[in-house]
């Protein structure tokens, strides 16, 4: 009996684990760093700049380019976070962007969902019970968690978008925002930079979304349908859900 041919992974799938393994890396490394070297706050901020500048630098300066790319057209990148501009889109007559628009409710709900979690972490590092440390790992966790949603499970997709995958997901660009939310409470040049840059992004991408709506759905959008997918990035979720499926 024949083995079903293993499906490869797309470019855009391989640098989404690429990103996964690096962002988990960078992750481990600060924590060993805080855990070992700079417990206290006051250590910190300078202090891990003095001590540590190369992966304070490394991880700003990658996060910093990628944040950067994502204003222009890319080959490689998920359509996802690509279908705002005029080169992913093909119009599909007849379609009424209307019909297929998400509700601003939905909208909403996903924002103060994620304003009440870092409002909560926000709270526990004013009353001092946490510290910019902790605000640092809280978001290079995010970065984590930003591409677990990409590739395997996302909440905001099951529990409150509902779509059917990232290429029509409603925030996409959204994660770097989201991302360096934590670092509203730590001013430094290395933290705001970071999520000033987050927030322009975020602000391109709600404009283009109320000033072409049509680019962002399936259904009015022919470059977002799935026979024209090249990515994949759905593949693992799917094979979740009907493993879910099977357990239940």
């Amino acid at each position: 009996m024949n083995k079903p041919a293993r499906r490869r992974l797309s470019a855009t799938s391989a640098m989404h684990y690429y990103k996964l393994v690096f962002r988990s890396v960078l992750f481990l490394a600060v924590l060993f760093l805080y855990l070992f070297h700079c417990a206290d706050v006051k250590d910190l901020w300078p202090g891990m700049l003095d001590r540590h500048p190369m992966i304070l630098n490394l991880i700003w300066i990658c996060f910093a380019v990628e944040m950067f790319a994502r204003f222009f057209p890319s080959k490689i990148e998920s359509k996802g976070c690509q279908k705002q501009f005029r080169r992913n889109y093909t119009p599909i007559e007849g379609s009424d962007v209307k019909s297929c628009r998400v509700s601003w409710k939905v909208t909403f709900a996903m924002a103060a969902a994620w304003f009440a979690l870092n409002g909560l972490i926000g709270a526990l590092f004013l009353l001092g019970i946490i510290d910019e440390g902790i605000l640092l790992l809280v978001a290079l966790a995010y970065s984590i968690c930003d591409m677990v949603c990409i590739l395997f499970f996302c909440p905001f997709q099951s529990w409150f978008m509902k779509n059917k995958c990232c290429g029509t997901c409603r925030i996409y660009n959204w994660d770097f925002a989201m991302m360096f939310t934590p670092f509203i409470f730590v001013p430094h040049i290395y933290t705001w930079s970071l999520l000033g840059l987050a927030l322009l992004l975020l602000a391109q991408w709600e404009f283009l979304y109320h000033r072409y709506p049509e680019r962002f759905y399936s259904q009015t959008n022919g470059s977002l349908a799935c026979e024209n997918c090249r990515e994949k990035l759905c593949h693992h979720k799917k094979q979740l859900r009907r493993l879910w499926q099977q357990l239940k």
